[in-house]
């Protein structure tokens, strides 16, 4: 599945969750809402490795559009089809991961990684309590 199937799939898995919602029941709506949200995040996700991939705009730019601090951007990345190749050891897609990949674009060699099953982002404290 290419890069742009996998937005449009987020997107309208997305609508989905949103069409199933119910206005008059708040606590019924909220696990469609929630999930509409994990989509939609993966759907920025996606959109984010296409501008810097395809249209070679800048991580800081892509994370800018996207209303992200410019640290976020490259774990984000390296969760997508089109940039998981070429993520280090942590899960974080560097600059130069990002020129690998556009040249290997150039030179024909590129393929996005197959679809895998991705573990939610989670939040991890810098220093132990």
């Amino acid at each position: 599945m290419s890069t742009e199937n996998r937005l449009q799939t987020a997107l309208e898995r997305a609508r989905a969750e949103l069409d199933a919602c119910d206005p008059s029941s708040a606590a019924g709506s909220l696990p469609h809402l929630r999930a509409a949200v994990g989509h939609l995040a993966d759907a920025v996700d996606e959109a984010m490795a296409m501008a810097v991939l395809e249209e070679g705009t800048s991580l800081r730019a892509a994370g800018a559009m996207a209303g992200l601090s410019e640290n976020a951007v490259p774990p984000r990345l390296g969760r997508t089809a089109a940039l998981a190749s070429y993520r280090d050891a942590s899960g974080r897609v560097s600059a130069r991961g990002v020129e690998r990949a556009r040249y290997d674009v150039e030179r024909g060699d590129y393929s996005p990684a197959p679809e895998a099953e991705r573990e939610p982002m989670r939040f991890r404290p810098r220093r132990p309590d």
